[in-house]
């Protein structure tokens, strides 16, 4: 097998440069948050928000209470190390990474240098960061997963094929060729295990031959065993030449041994840095030893919550604790490390030969062109979506509506004026509602994917836009085009070809047009449960002026039949069953209700309609469009 560290690794690009080396410095990193008029910082949540909606203004000591979420950490991890972040939940330790990955930048104080300078752009790319969550699509296959990620994010200067053979290196040297064929699966979709779902999203990072690996939570879900396989892998990684940092909960000691250095985190600040054979010994120099043989990671944090290994222990005691490793980390630790940060300047020179490398190579790292970026993104939405699009249970929903419709409608007269115009309206309602609703699930179940790939720069927001709308086609005109030849000839509508075909064009057109509402309404509010209350209510409001049940609509409510795409449709349906046919002899539906010759010649005619029904479905994917580009990555 070829690894990573030889032919494998410098596959992504043609060359076979080593992994240029990082040392990451940080020192007196701090980060307050303003918890503000929403309280904790949250901006909209808390005491603060009813006292708005109660006309109150917030309280003065609230608006200027900070929150720390770090208190001046120090220290470094250099290449062919794997630092370990340790410390409860809330201790500090994803704001940390957050901060040495560069996605806090201008919001902390102190500096984090990368070879002795500030972090810069070849930096950022040279830097994998892997978050808690594995954001993958759940129906593609590990291999396709891979492939489609280096077709995005390796340069335009490598060929397709050397990019393939990239991902195929990357799964022999993660363990992940055994299930290359695989779906990664999620918890409706049977497929691979978590840890090499773990090691999938690892794989994605690892395709641009990062030299520096953070990692939150890596072993987060993962039975002891799994988490020491993953752990053991970051260190072989590291012994490469890269540089590692991961935060985790709650090693065991098989894991906890396989890290070089470890941080302990309390409430943001720092009791321990340094070799994490030596944390143990560190502590007992200061009187807090374990009375019993414990996994050193569970020690630690038991420190890092105020427990010290006594029988009782009170709120006080606790927080005593905790004051008292923070004075004796300051006391004793804290100057040895900036001591050997300082020491370490006297490589200043080697590190800048490395900078430069880097910046030379960041601008030859061209991204893929806009066209490439569209097929390759359109590509992947098929395959993803081909199995949500063409599900049995959404084929039978349509089925079922088109024979049922046939089955009501059978060889229904034309001169029954009344259950032909029922028929039109059934189909203007049932093409509106199931593509809108379909629709304004899009853009919310994609968010985390989509922030977290335009977050790593895979590629810009425009392809990624056409290449989803263009993925949904097959699904959107072909189920309506099969209702369409069931239930058009089932119900015995105008049997000749050219009304047929005229219908099928408007109900498809009808059909993208209640796609873009849902796609636009998903985007702007980016949330799938209110996203569908809106679109409930907005389909009710249509259903009623639509024309069929109200023809006249109160002069206050008008309004609302010309925004309605429901009504242009509903005009379109009756235009091509009933226009240039003698409707004298057609009998009233029934009193007040009008004729069909009122509703061929009413104050909207079909090139009206026509009109704004294109307009429409420019316009709401052009509002969709707006709304993504609000979306901060």
């Amino acid at each position: 097998m070829t690894s990573l560290g030889e032919e494998g690794e410098h596959g992504g690009n043609g060359d076979s440069t080593p992994c240029l080396p990082i040392t990451l410095k940080f020192k007196d990193i701090s980060v307050h948050v303003k918890r503000g008029a929403g309280g904790g910082g949250g901006g909209g949540g808390g005491s603060g928000g009813f006292r708005r909606l109660l006309g109150q203004k917030p309280a003065r000591n609230v608006e200027q209470e900070e929150r720390t979420i770090l208190n001046g950490i120090t220290g470094m991890v250099s290449p062919g190390e794997m630092m370990a972040i340790l410390g409860p939940s809330g201790s500090g330790k994803s704001t940390l990474l957050s901060v040495l990955a560069g996605r806090l930048h201008g919001r902390h104080g102190g500096t984090v240098l990368v070879n002795g300078k500030e972090m810069t752009k070849s930096v950022t790319r040279r830097t994998g960061f892997v978050t808690q969550d594995d954001v993958l699509y759940p129906h593609l296959t590990v291999r396709e997963t891979l492939v489609f990620c280096a077709l995005l994010r390796l340069p335009r200067t490598v060929a397709r094929a050397e990019k393939v053979r990239a991902a195929e290196a990357v799964m022999v040297e993660l363990g992940l060729d055994k299930c290359a064929d695989t779906v990664i699966g999620n918890a409706f979709v049977r497929g691979v295990s978590g840890g090499e779902r773990k090691r999938v999203s690892i794989g994605h990072e690892m395709l641009t031959r990062p030299s520096m690996l953070l990692l939150d939570e890596p072993t987060s879900g993962l039975d002891a065993t799994a988490a020491y396989r993953l752990v053991a892998m970051l260190g072989g990684l590291a012994r490469r030449g890269r540089t590692v940092a991961a935060s985790v909960h709650q090693p065991s000691s098989r894991v906890f041994q396989l890290f070089d250095n470890v941080l302990l985190l309390s409430e943001g600040s720092c009791l321990y840095f340094g070799r994490a054979k030596d944390a143990v010994g560190y502590f007992e120099s200061i009187g807090y030893a374990p009375k019993f043989l414990v996994n050193p990671a569970d020690f630690m944090l038991d420190l890092a919550n105020g427990i010290a290994q006594v029988d009782y222990q009170g709120d006080a005691e606790k927080s005593n604790v905790k004051q008292a490793l923070v004075s004796s980390y300051n006391r004793i630790v804290a100057p040895n490390v900036r001591k050997l940060i300082e020491d370490e300047e006297h490589g200043h020179a080697v590190h800048t030969v490395n900078q430069r490398g880097m910046e030379k190579e960041f601008k030859n790292y061209a991204s893929i062109g806009w066209f490439s970026q569209f097929m390759i993104l359109l590509h992947r939405s098929l395959k993803e979506r081909r199995y949500e699009s063409f599900n049995s249970l959404r084929v039978f929903q349509v089925l079922a509506a088109a024979l049922l419709a046939g089955s009501m409608w059978w060889r229904s007269n034309i001169h029954n004026v009344h259950d032909r115009l029922g028929l039109l309206f059934f189909m203007s309602i049932f093409w509106g509602v199931f593509p809108s609703f379909n629709a304004v699930f899009v853009f919310p179940q994609d968010r985390a994917i989509f922030m977290k790939e335009r977050r790593s720069g895979m590629y810009t927001l425009s392809p990624y836009f056409m290449a989803r709308l263009a993925g949904d086609l097959p699904m959107e005109l072909l189920l309506p085009t099969v209702f369409t030849i069931v239930a058009y000839w089932m119900t015995g509508l105008r049997p000749d070809l050219e009304a047929f075909v005229l219908t099928l064009i408007v109900i498809l057109g009808y059909v993208l047009v209640a796609q873009g509402l849902g796609l636009a309404l998903g985007a702007i509010i980016m949330d799938a449960k209110q996203a569908s209350t809106m679109i409930t209510v907005i389909m009710l409001a249509f259903l009623l002026t639509g024309g069929f049940y109200v023809l006249n609509v109160p002069f206050c409510m008008a309004w609302l039949k010309y925004v309605s795409y429901t009504f242009y449709c509903y005009r379109l349906l009756v235009g091509v069953q009933y226009s240039g046919m003698e409707t004298e002899h057609l009998d009233q539906i029934h009193k007040g209700r009008g004729s069909v010759e009122q509703e061929l010649e009413g104050p909207v005619s079909e090139s009206i309609c026509i009109i704004v029904m294109v307009s429409m479905f420019i316009g709401y994917r052009l509002m969709a469009y707006a709304a993504l580009r609000r979306v901060k990555v």
